[in-house]
């Protein structure tokens, strides 16, 4: 199988410069006066060689301004391009930017409201807790005949709320239907509780 050798074309035309500048140094090296002739004859040739195998020079003007043309137009359209990154760079920085301020917002306005939940649980718990002292405070058989009114859910949350004696002394004063259904409703809030 035979390859075929690449040309080399800038290899080749300036290979004959570094014999010569090889040549040169060992003449002068040599320090006689044949070997500075030899040298200027070697440099004559050099140039004969270098001339004979340069690639040729771009004359026509036509052709030099075509050439200027494209690199101008590539060069536009580089610097088009770059200012487009550039804007493309700025307008993402701002987006995150808006994302972060938006973000801070957000954890504060969550802050906020978990602020504001505390303090109306706290403050749906004061309710209760005074409710739940009004009733323990009231004769028996008036709180009795409001509880009788009562959802058995809504009468059962109070009443596992108050002082067992309290509690008791409404319940019996309740009727048997609806004492019944409120204890239900009391024993039965914990099942569902998990045990471990």
């Amino acid at each position: 199988m035979s390859r075929k050798r690449a040309k080399r074309g800038p290899v080749r035309s300036s290979l004959p410069i570094i014999i010569l500048i090889l040549t040169g140094s060992i003449a002068l090296r040599l320090g006689s006066g044949d070997g500075l002739a030899f040298v200027t004859n070697a440099m004559a040739i050099g140039t004969t060689i270098t001339e004979e195998t340069a690639p040729p020079m771009i004359d026509d003007e036509e052709t030099v301004g075509i050439l200027l043309a494209r690199l101008r137009a590539r060069e536009q359209d580089l610097t088009r391009r770059e200012e487009e990154l550039d804007l493309r760079d700025k307008t993402l920085e701002k987006l995150s930017q808006e994302i972060d301020a938006r973000l801070q917002e957000l954890a504060t306005a969550e802050e906020t409201l978990r602020q504001t939940m505390a303090l109306a649980d706290s403050a749906a718990e004061n309710d209760l807790e005074n409710l739940t002292r009004v009733y323990e405070n009231m004769k028996p058989k008036d709180a009795a005949v409001l509880f009788e009114t009562m959802e058995p859910s809504f009468a059962a949350g109070f009443l596992g709320r108050m002082q067992t004696a309290s509690a008791a002394q409404i319940l019996s004063g309740l009727s048997p239907e609806k004492a019944y259904a409120i204890s239900l409703t009391l024993s039965g809030r914990n099942l569902d509780a998990p045990t471990d």
